[in-house]
């Protein structure tokens, strides 16, 4: 098992920039393929990013595609997402999750952190 904590997140303006990190404890990090997903009021939870175990590969949704950047560190159990050139739209509760399995498009991860909120409004 895993357990894991984001922070980062905050209120930023259209155009701004926030940096969110997850950070985990229990087993072995770099066991987890791990995964960024938001959800906004009203809204499934959706996949932002996923990184694979040693973080050579990555995978993001279109509407984030050249926007956010996500990357891992094994040996400080984190995982990053770099949001640049924030739109109202990606207002949401932000989640880090993990997963024995790279899955790309599910949103099917074992474990999740408790969220945070990124706000962004002028």
């Amino acid at each position: 098992q895993v357990q894991l904590v984001e922070s980062g997140g905050g209120s930023v303006q259209p155009g701004g920039s926030l940096s969110l990190s997850c950070i985990g404890s229990g087993r072995t990090f770099s066991a987890y393929a791990m995964g960024w997903f938001r959800q906004a009021p009203g809204k499934e939870r959706e996949v932002v990013a996923v990184i694979s175990f040693s973080g050579r590969s990555t995978h993001y949704a279109n509407s984030v595609k050249g926007r956010f950047t996500i990357s891992r560190d094994n040996a400080k159990n984190t995982v990053y997402l770099q949001m640049n050139n924030l739109k109202p739209e990606d207002t949401a509760v932000y989640y880090c999750a993990a997963a024995g399995t790279y899955l790309i498009t599910s949103t099917q991860y074992d474990y999740w952190g408790q969220g945070t909120q990124v706000t962004v409004s002028s």
